[in-house]
């Protein structure tokens, strides 16, 4: 199932069409890490209906989702509801990753940490999923970007780094890995420019000065040769 850059339901290398309230209901199982309350489901996607109608509706949703499957999408039980166990999640794929590095694992591909999640949905339970994911893979690429500086690989510090200032652009500790990585490289003036962009950042959207640590990198970066 992709729930970065969109929702998206395959089976069998087949495109598995649903309806809305179906794909509500199963991208709001995908970010749970436990089988959900059959309850709270309906009280957090239909409640603004009535208790009996809420549970109508998420009766029909799981119906409409399991219909003409071998096996279902939906684990149901009188009480619980669930995604089935075969059922991949990218985002689920993408939390782990993040986790991971933030405990020292080997690096990934940056591209496993980047996607917004299930953009242009702005339901609340969304809203809250979405920063919670998008914060826990920033604060993993960067953490991976900072292992790879400190292990020597620049050029992987640096495209891991990017990406992190790519998602927020002012992100200053994720500056500083950059900065860092090209003066560990010799390039002083890619160093510098850097700095540049992420002082004329600071400025113009909050007006503010780069912070201790940044400026530190930055005077790194001009320290004459002997």
């Amino acid at each position: 199932m992709q729930l970065l850059e969109g929702f998206e339901l395959t089976i069998d290398g087949q495109t598995r069409e649903l309806p809305p309230s179906a794909e509500r209901l199963v991208a709001f199982l995908a970010l749970q890490l436990r089988p959900a309350l059959r309850s709270h489901v309906a009280s957090s996607l239909w409640g603004d209906r009535e208790e009996g109608r809420a549970a109508g509706s998420l009766r029909s949703a799981i119906w409409r989702t399991n219909l003409g499957q071998r096996e279902p999408v939906i684990d149901a039980s009188r009480s619980r509801i669930a995604l089935h166990g075969n059922v991949s999640v990218d985002a689920r794929d993408a939390a782990i990753a993040a986790r991971a590095q933030l405990a020292g694992g080997p690096p990934v591909d940056p591209e496993m940490l980047t996607g917004e999640l299930l953009p242009g949905w702005y339901e609340d339970w969304v809203l809250v999923q979405r920063e919670h994911l998008r914060q826990l893979c920033l604060e993993g690429m960067e953490h991976m970007a900072q292992s790879l500086l400190e292990d020597g690989q620049f050029h992987l510090a640096i495209e891991a780094a990017l990406a992190v200032v790519a998602a927020e652009p002012l992100r200053e500790s994720a500056h500083r890995v950059l900065i860092d990585a090209h003066v560990s490289m010799g390039n002083r003036f890619a160093a510098l420019r850097q700095f540049d962009r992420c002082r004329a950042l600071l400025a113009a959207d909050l007006g503010l000065q780069p912070g201790d640590a940044l400026a530190a990198s930055a005077a790194r970066a001009m320290v004459p040769l002997r």
